[in-house]
This record gives C-alpha cells, structure tokens and sequence, in this order.
C-alpha cells in the first residue's frame, strides 16, 4: 500500500520509519529539495520524493493518482512566527493548500486523511479548569492555531460530505532533530537548547520562550500518526496527543544538562513568557488509537543526541 505524506519534515518522517516497517511504500509531496533529510532520517529506499506544493491542486491530484495512494497524512504549512510574518501568504498556504488536499482526497477517492493539526488551536483567551480535552473552545488571535482551527472545520465538512475518513491530531510542541524549515520556534529552541550544551556554548533565549508548556518528542508523535492512519474505524474523529505534563523552563533545563552536563544558558529579557495552566489530556488517545507516550523528557533528550551524534556532529 501507498501513503502519501506531504511535508518531507520532523512529523512525517517520524511517521514514515513505522510505517515503512509495516511495507508501506511513502510518497513525500515537499518543494524543497529534501533528499539529504531524507536518506538521514530513513535510508535510501521504501520512500519516494515529488517535488511539488500543496498549491498545486492538478500536480496533487496527478501524484495521487499515480501513486494509487489510498492514505494522505498532511504536515505542510508555516508553523508560528511565519504564519505571522505574513498572514496572507499564510492564508495561501495552509488553508488553501489544505482545500487542494481536500479537493484531491475526495477526487482521486483516497480511503483516508489523517490530518497533524496543533494544540494551538485551543483558545488560550478561556482558562481551563482542568487538563484540556479535545471539546475545549477552538480560536484565539494568533494566525497559526486560527488557521489550523479553520483547516479542522473545513475538513470536517468534506469529511461529512464526501465520506472519506478523516482523523485529526493535536500535538503539543514537538521536538527533535529536524530542518525546521516551516518556521517551529518550539523545536528549533529544544535543538538550539541541546547543540549548545553538547558543542559547548551558552545558549541565548528569549525571556517568551521561557514558559511552561507541554513537550513531545517525535517518534511518539510518529507512532500517533501511524494508529490514526491504520486503526479500523476510530471511536472519534480528534486526538490530543502530549505527555500529559507540563514542563516548566527550570525542569527543561535540568533534562539537558542530564544528557549535556556542561549546558550554559542566557535568558533575553523582554516580553513575559505566557505559560499554559493545565496539560492536554489525552485520554482519548489511548481509548481511540491505542497510543500512549513511550517518552519522558529524559527520554526524548537522549534520543535526540542519539540522532545528532548519528549525523556526525559530535
């Protein structure tokens, strides 16, 4: 069988070493040339690479169709400080590039979509009483989780509409060692975190991104992704996926002098870091999928140098 993965990035290589395990053949859809990230993260073969943008609704429809994929899982699209640098061609991207996978989907009779959405998408204006489930209130004023929460009722709609299958998840911050091309500051701190304890500098970081927040590392999101695009028939159509914790600054930088002992760090004064009140609470999770996290921050840390040092860099 063929899956269709668009974005070549952190997610959906996670996603395509399970997968590729099961003989799943991956057909990444990413305009950059990612080869190298690629044959890094997953070897040289069970996977191809077309060069095309989720813009491109006839060259998705042609790739599809050829591939004969009978499964999407879509990761494209600017991720945070890129969506708001300039809305407009965020616009573009996500919420049209995701209408073509939509279009597409339902064109070429695709069996199912998995769709990697954000726990951005939860209004951070409305506090919580408690660890946050999949009905808390969608919206807020930041671009991304907007239009991740536009994307979600969009597709939910096709979903209704067209009859493919449809299953959505909400990741916390996901970390590890990725290109982090689409714009993460969340994973580009946790990379910058570790490099600098293992290479030996002081780590700069913004006094903003000193908050407390809920962290998961990438092959527990890449298991997540592979029960969503092959359990039979869901109990739900929405799962949180996290560690069900938060973390604060103080415990993330513990965790990398765990694994990097000589971890210096200078926090920027400026804007006050917004913390998160309650973690997600992904219950549903492992009722729906399945899935549990297999990783602790530790965990994930260690693995993460694993990989570093696996590229050569230490």
């Amino acid at each position: 069988m063929v899956t269709l993965v668009t974005g070549a990035g952190l997610i959906g290589t996670a996603f395509a070493r399970h997968a590729m395990k099961r003989g799943e053949h991956i057909v990444f859809l990413d305009p950059e040339p990612r080869q190298d990230f690629l044959r890094f993260k997953l070897g040289d073969s069970g996977y191809d690479l077309v060069r095309k943008d989720i813009r491109d609704l006839p060259g998705l429809i042609e790739t599809i169709a050829a591939a004969k994929a009978t499964t999407v899982v879509h990761t494209a699209g600017l991720i945070g400080g890129r969506v708001q640098k300039s809305l407009a061609n965020a616009f573009s991207i996500n919420l049209g590039g995701s209408n073509n996978i939509a279009e597409a989907v339902r064109l070429t009779g695709v069996r199912r979509l998995v769709q990697v959405s954000t726990f951005g998408v939860y209004d951070p204006f409305i506090q919580p009483t408690g660890p946050i489930g999949e009905d808390f209130p969608r919206g807020g004023k930041r671009g991304y989780g907007n239009l991740k929460g536009a994307i979600e009722l969009m597709l939910e709609a096709y979903a209704a509409q067209y009859g493919f299958e449809l299953v959505m998840l909400r990741p916390a911050n996901v970390y590890g060692y990725g290109h982090f091309s689409a714009g993460s500051t969340g994973g580009m701190k946790m990379q910058a975190l570790l490099e600098a304890g293992l290479f030996n500098t002081k780590a700069t970081i913004a006094s903003a991104q000193t908050m407390a927040t809920e962290y998961v590392y990438e092959d527990d999101v890449g298991i997540a992704v592979e029960l969503a695009a092959t359990v039979a028939a869901p109990s739900r159509t929405t799962f949180n996926i996290g560690n069900g914790a938060l973390t604060t600054f103080d415990e993330l930088v513990a965790a990398v002098k765990a694994v990097a002992p000589g971890f210096q760090c200078e926090v920027e004064p400026g804007d006050a870091p917004q913390s998160k009140a309650y973690p997600l609470d992904i219950s549903q999770a492992e009722k729906g999928l399945g899935w549990k996290p297999q990783y602790s921050l530790l965990d994930g840390f260690q693995a993460f140098k694993a990989e570093i040092a696996r590229a050569g860099r230490l």
